[in-house]
């Protein structure tokens, strides 16, 4: 009996979605045991979001200060064949109970020495948050052996308002005029191939899992005028997100004032350096082809365009 471990958190619903498409030829497996362990933080982060407390959270966010989370509901196996890390993304980085988690005893016990596929559900920008995870999977000595990131499909330009919109009134089409935000219901069910590949791979053999199950199957796509973005707002955010720790706890009113400050920056960010970074790659491109490519195949790595 093959067995696999599904860690995730969803705020909308919708990785939820996204995971019992993925998991559904393992979950029909006879000879496969899944076990499901929803991330519970001890207080819970409300949806739809309040406009303030949404912004509240940036710094522990950024910096991945670890919040509690709740026991797991049921028991777990001692060992298992191959680990599942469903997450999305909050500022450039792993949501705060996946962070919490990564940084718990538990994920010492259950990831050492495991390999995982990272399953990522976000608007368009999940590269730097990537990173982190892999830093802390390296850490706790677990291999990384594929990563499926599936994005909006309503545009990058649509998607800035409608993804807010859907966060602040739990609505995915929040006016008629916008489009429906999200992950389309069609990417959500296709997602089960990868699923199958995985159910393929686990009952080829008894043998650990060390290279993808995924490749050919388009997991990921690099969207190459998004790596310097993504770089510039990391930086951006991190700076932002020390200062503003220090001002003081979550509910602070300094808080509360140095985010009025961060909101008004951070719209002024994505209406500039966005815009002219992605105008500046393009420009430079035929400089800069090959690098962009090498960058292309590192951020698409293990699982490949």
């Amino acid at each position: 009996m093959r067995k696999v471990l599904v860690v995730h958190y969803s705020q909308t619903g919708q990785l939820n979605r996204l995971v019992r498409s993925v998991c559904g030829p393992l979950q029909q497996a006879d000879d496969i045991q899944l076990d499901y362990l929803a991330l519970t933080p001890q207080q819970p982060y409300p949806f739809p979001w309040p406009f303030v407390r949404f912004f509240t959270i940036f710094p522990e966010t950024v910096l991945q200060i670890p919040q509690p989370l709740l026991a797991p509901s049921q028991p777990l196996a001692d060992d298992y064949d191959l680990v599942i890390l469903a997450y999305q993304v909050w500022f450039l980085s792993p949501s705060l109970p996946v962070s919490s988690f990564l940084q718990s005893d538990i994920a010492a016990q259950l990831l050492r020495h495991k390999p995982v596929v990272t399953l990522i559900g976000c608007r368009n920008m999940w590269l730097m948050a990537q990173e982190k995870v892999k830093a802390h999977l390296t850490r706790l000595q677990a291999r990384l052996v594929d990563n499926i990131a599936l994005i909006d499909q309503c545009g990058s330009a649509a998607s800035f308002l409608a993804t807010p919109m859907w966060m602040f009134t739990g609505k995915q089409q929040a006016r008629s005029w916008l489009p429906k935000a999200g992950i389309s219901d069609a990417d959500i069910a296709a997602a089960s191939r990868f699923g199958e590949a995985m159910r393929q791979r686990l009952q080829a053999d008894d043998t650990d899992i060390s290279s993808s199950m995924l490749g050919g199957l388009q997991a990921v796509h690099i969207n190459e005028k998004l790596i310097a973005s993504e770089r510039v707002g990391n930086h951006s955010f991190s700076i932002w997100a020390k200062l503003l720790y220090r001002l003081g706890p979550e509910h602070s009113k300094r808080r509360r004032l140095g985010l009025m400050l961060y909101v008004c920056f951070l719209l002024s960010l994505i209406l500039t350096v966005v815009p002219v970074t992605a105008l500046l790659k393009k420009l430079l491109a035929p400089l800069t082809r090959k690098r962009i490519q090498q960058q292309k195949r590192y951020f698409a790595a293990p699982s490949g365009e």
